[in-house]
Order: structure tokens, then sequence, then C-alpha cells
């Protein structure tokens, strides 16, 4: 019997066999514990007995001790691999006790844990408290081969939103969302992981004949989740997630960083997301070798890129320019290394890259030189038209540096709006207006040219009588045009010339006047008038004051 008020124990021996059980069900099944306290009964001083680096701690060893009792315990995925590192430790076998911990446990694995790709992911979470005894049991590796097992069933096609899409009109098959929502699911549950273990994932996945873009995805997802800056768009789910994680130092996201772009796949393409691990790298100064692969990788497949992609901010305190120019030029140069000069895509980054120039024409700090190198750069067939390159042309720019500018123009590319723009547009330089003029008398004479031919051959054929008047009407007004437009190029060769002759006039009697000591002249003071040029308006014969049209930039 046993007094509680006093907490001490008082025996009674008569001799006779007791009729009394006491049980410690954990001592019977748990080998280790069995010896640990067989030797504590055989010393004579009583002692506490510790179980050092117990995993999971005292949590798990309660769950051992209330199933060893009989409790009914739910055991999860979370607490199934400390379960089963516990009885290991404890030793708690078949051989010592049937139906041991060991075996509860490991059946659970696999049946539950290993056969579902989220339940392995959250099971090598639990991995990492227990690391030592879940890597000498194997746990980890089982946990890994699953996780690579399930995903390899995975259809990249079920992406649905992945990688953004590009303008274009983007459908969702509802039958399939609810699969593909599991699928999202388990690529952000692979970011709960630590790196050391997400790495591993991916170097299985990738010595398996997995698809690239199931590890370009997995690269990507964890990414934007440990590196903040990644994804310009921000969502309030993604900045609730990101307060909950903790943010690592500047040192920590560039080493993740440069080790993601050297895992990242060569053939898979997400060229929205390139960009964004490219601005984190020359935000966080990342080595060169990780800048060079990730615009090397963009480059083979800039026609995916967009105009918002292509506007990287210039971070360097070296460059003054709105946006980085240097870097577009890098890029667009790995492109035309791997690209055919008879491509489709040739003619998509042509588009591209004149949006470009139209956007940062108007940065003040951008240099004349460096607009014309990447102008320069593209290749003539890239363009179609060159309505895109003759906006960008900018009024602030010198004389000089104008025409050297709209020399990469082609005055045969640009449309007719172009045209008609171009050839009253004060901005541009003499020699670029006469070019279009002259152009467009040409294909004025191409025109009623081939009206000609079409009323000779008329005489062969029946004609209907409305068509024939409206033809000659067409042509009456076609040689009224063609008239006017050579009134107008006489016009400006005259005035050229005749300007000419003033700023020769000029020069000449500045440099007589230096030799006398009077000093230098500036041309810009002495050419103080200003000479009135007037341009006909192509669809009437009147004349038009210059000065009196606003033009478009």
């Amino acid at each position: 019997m046993a007094n509680s008020k006093k907490q001490a124990w008082f025996f009674y021996t008569t001799g006779l066999p007791s009729d009394i059980e006491i049980e410690f069900p954990l001592m019977s099944k748990s080998k280790k514990l069995h010896q640990l306290i067989t030797e504590q009964e055989q010393s004579k001083d009583y002692s506490h007995i510790k179980l050092e680096n117990f995993p999971g701690g005292s949590e798990i060893f309660e769950m051992v001790i209330k199933i060893s009792y009989g409790f009914k315990v739910d055991i999860s995925v979370s607490t199934a691999v400390p379960l089963r590192c516990a009885a290991e430790y404890l030793e708690m076998t078949e051989e010592y006790s049937p139906e041991n911990l060991i075996s509860k446990t490991e059946k659970f694995l696999s049946e539950f844990v290993f056969t579902n790709v989220q339940e392995s992911i959250k099971a090598l979470k639990a991995c990492e408290s227990v690391s030592s005894l879940a890597e000498s049991l194997c746990i980890t590796e089982q946990c890994i081969d699953s996780i690579v097992f399930q995903a390899s069933s995975t259809d990249p096609s079920s992406f649905y939103g992945w990688p953004i899409n590009n303008g274009g009109i983007f459908t969702v098959d509802r039958k399939k969302q609810s699969k593909d929502s599991k699928t999202e699911l388990w690529f952000e549950d692979l970011t709960e992981l630590s790196f050391p273990i997400f790495r591993r994932v991916i170097l299985s996945m990738k010595s398996s004949v997995l698809s690239p873009e199931i590890v370009e995805r997995s690269l990507l997802t964890y990414a934007k989740k440990h590196i903040p800056g990644i994804s310009r768009s921000s969502s309030a789910s993604s900045s609730s997630s990101s307060s909950s994680t903790t943010i690592a130092s500047e040192n920590q996201q560039r080493e993740l960083l440069e080790t993601i772009t050297s895992d990242l796949p060569l053939t898979a393409t997400t060229t929205r997301s390139l960009f964004g691990l490219l601005r984190a790298a020359i935000i966080l100064n990342a080595s060169e070798n990780c800048r060079k692969f990730l615009e090397k990788k963009i480059g083979s497949n800039l026609e995916k890129a967009t105009l918002d992609d292509l506007l990287i901010p210039s971070y360097s305190y070296l460059n003054e320019t709105l946006y980085d120019i240097d870097l577009v030029e890098r890029l667009l140069r790995r492109f035309l290394e791997n690209v055919a000069a008879s491509s489709s895509s040739l003619t998509v980054v042509g588009r591209l890259i004149d949006g470009v120039l139209g956007e940062i024409a108007s940065d003040a700090n951008l240099k004349p030189e460096q607009f014309y190198n990447l102008a320069v750069l593209l290749p003539v067939q890239a363009r179609v038209y060159d309505d895109g390159l003759y906006r960008a042309t900018h009024s602030w720019i010198l004389e000089e540096e104008k025409e050297k500018i709209c020399s990469v123009m082609d005055c045969r590319k640009l449309t007719v709006e172009g045209c008609t723009h171009a050839a009253q547009n004060e901005r541009l330089p003499l020699r670029a207006v006469v070019q279009v003029l002259f152009l467009e008398q040409l294909q004025l004479r191409q025109v009623i040219t081939g009206t000609l031919l079409t009323e000779e051959d008329g005489d062969k054929t029946v004609v209907d009588l409305g068509r024939w008047k409206e033809a000659v009407k067409e042509n009456q007004v076609l040689r009224l045009d063609m008239d006017t437009m050579r009134t107008r190029v006489n016009q400006l060769e005259k005035e050229c010339l005749y300007l000419k002759k003033v700023i020769a006039k000029i020069d000449k009697e500045s440099l007589l006047k230096a030799k006398h000591g009077a000093g230098k002249w500036s041309i810009g003071k002495k050419f103080g008038c200003k000479f009135s040029a007037q341009v006909c308006d192509s669809q009437e014969a009147t004349m038009v004051d210059r000065r009196s049209r606003r033009f478009l930039s």
C-alpha cells in the first residue's frame, strides 16, 4: 500500500505469492529502456535516466508512451518520421516485442507518405529535425525518391499560367483546374524545405528522366519565395507568405541565386522569370558567370520577351541613363548569334527593339551614340516597317546626330502614315525629308504608270463605263499630286541651296573680322534671321506655313 499524503511506500511481506501484477509496457517494448532500468536497479544509487538527443524531444517521447500504453494516438506525416527515429533510438523492434513501433511507423510511411508527393515533401521537411537518424535509416532518401517518382507523372502542360502569358489570350480547361491546383501546391511545398535538402531534390530530378520544365519550375518557385524582388508583381497572398518567411542576408541570397542559376536546365524557357533572376543578379552583384549564363539563356529566347522585360532600370551609379541600354545591346547580340537571317523570330525582336528605342529616346541622359549603336545593331531584314525607328527620333539632339541616326532609317520601309508625317516634320534633317519626298514621287509615278497600262489594256477588253470614269478621275488626281510633289521638292532644293550660300558668306565674313582683331563671331548669333519654309498640302494645291502646323513627336 501507499500513503499518498506522505508520498511514501509501505510493503507487507507475508511470504504468500502476490496476485497483483505491475506492468511497465514501455519497458517491455523498448530494449534500450529495459537495459537502462535494469542497470539502475542493480546499482545502489538510484538516479534519473537521461535520454540524450532523443529524436523529436519530449513531445515525441510522450507519444511513444501513449502508444505503448494503448492510448489512441493520431499519427500525422509530420510526426511519423520522428516517431520512426524514436522507435529506432529505443530499439523497439519486432524481435523484442511483436507489433512494435518500428513496424507500425514503417507501415504508415509506406502506405500514406511515400505514395503521395505532397506528403513526401512534408515528411522530408520533418527529416530536417532528426537529420542524422533519418539519414542512417534512409528515410530522407526514400522521401526524395518518392518526390521525383511522383513528379515524373506530372504533365508540364498542366502549368496553366506558367510561364506568365506574354499578351496573348490564355484559356484554362476547367476540368483540369482542380488537378492543376494540386500541381501548384506541391511546387509551393518544396519552398518550405531548407536549401541543402531542396538542392538534393533538384539534383535527383536532374539525374532522372524528369522534364526540364518541372526542374526549372521548382527552382524558380523556390527563388521567388526566398529572394525578394525577383517578381515585379506582388499580391496580398505573396506578401503575407513572405512576411512569415525569414529573409536571408544579402550574401545568402547571392549564394542561393548563383546556385539556383547553375542548376537551371538549358532547354527549358520561362523568359519572364529569367528576367527576374537577372534583375536580382544585378542588384545582388552576383558573379560574372551567373549573369553571363542568364544573359545567354535569355538572349537565345529573346523573341519571347516583352517590352516591360527589357526595360530594366540602371542600378549602377556610373550609368546616368534611366534604363540599362548596354544590357539590352548584349542580349540582342546573344540573340543574333543563334538566329537565322530568315527566321520569323527576327521580325518579332525587331519590333521589340524599336519599342525599346522609342522608350529610351526621351531620356535626356541618353547619349546619341548609345541610341545609334542599338539601332544599327538590328539587321535590315528585322524591320518590316521603320515607323518605330522614325518615332524614336527626338528634337533635342543635334542636327549632325539626327542625320547619323536617320541614316539607319530606310524611307522605303515607312508606311503611308509615316511618309506623310515625315514629309511635314520640321525636326527631321533636310536630307531625310528630301529622301521621303523623292520616294513618294517614285511611288506616285509607279501608280500612274500602272494606271496608264490599265488604260491601254482596257481597249482590248470590255470595261464597265462606271469603272472607266473612276479610273480616269483617279489618274487626274494622281497627276495633280505628282505636280504638287515636284513643286515641293524644287522649293526644298532652292531653300537648301540658299542656306548653304548664306552660311558660306557668314563664315567668310567671320574669318575676315577675326584677322582684323574683331574676335570670333558665333554663327548662331550672326545667323539671326529665320527663313520661312513652306510645304504644300499633298491633297490640295495650296501652300501651308509649316510653323502653323503641330506634329506628333
